[in-house]
């Protein structure tokens, strides 16, 4: 989580939203990371989340992150959570909670649905009060 939230920081620097994310294999190995860069790239889907899937795929040179652990500073939104499912991640770890748009336990639950093919398992608030002031120092600037 210390890598993520360094990653959000830098997302900050930058003025996007501070989220960070890091993918790691099995092994606990830090196979891609990412931040938020939809300012940066003007890409509505330049999450930190799909951006560390992105590079983590590349890194294993495959799709299927099945064995790997995304961890986040901030509950994943829908997009997010769809792209886990579809890359089949085994397990997130997430800072704050995202009580408009979290879809891992806050808003929806879509990582664990059990109607879907393909569940993950979630661990919730590592960090949270950590990454819930990075977030709120940002908005707090904006104002």
């Amino acid at each position: 989580m210390r890598r993520a939230r360094e990653l959000a920081a830098e997302a900050a620097g930058h003025d996007d939203v501070p989220v960070g994310a890091v993918v790691t294999d099995a092994a606990g190995t830090v196979i891609g990371e990412g931040r938020n860069l939809r300012e940066a790239t003007a890409d509505p889907t330049a999450h930190a989340e799909v951006i560390a899937l992105r590079a983590a795929a590349q890194a294993i040179g495959s799709w299927n992150l099945n064995g790997c652990t995304l961890v986040v500073t901030l509950e994943p939104c829908l997009m997010c959570a769809g792209a886990i499912l579809q890359a089949r991640v085994s397990r997130v770890v997430y800072g704050a909670w995202d009580d408009k748009a979290g879809a891992a336990g806050s808003v929806y639950d879509v990582l664990r649905d059990r109607r879907l093919p393909h569940r993950v398992e979630v661990v919730a608030g590592v960090e949270a009060d950590e990454a819930a002031a990075q977030l709120r120092a940002f908005f707090d600037a904006q104002r």
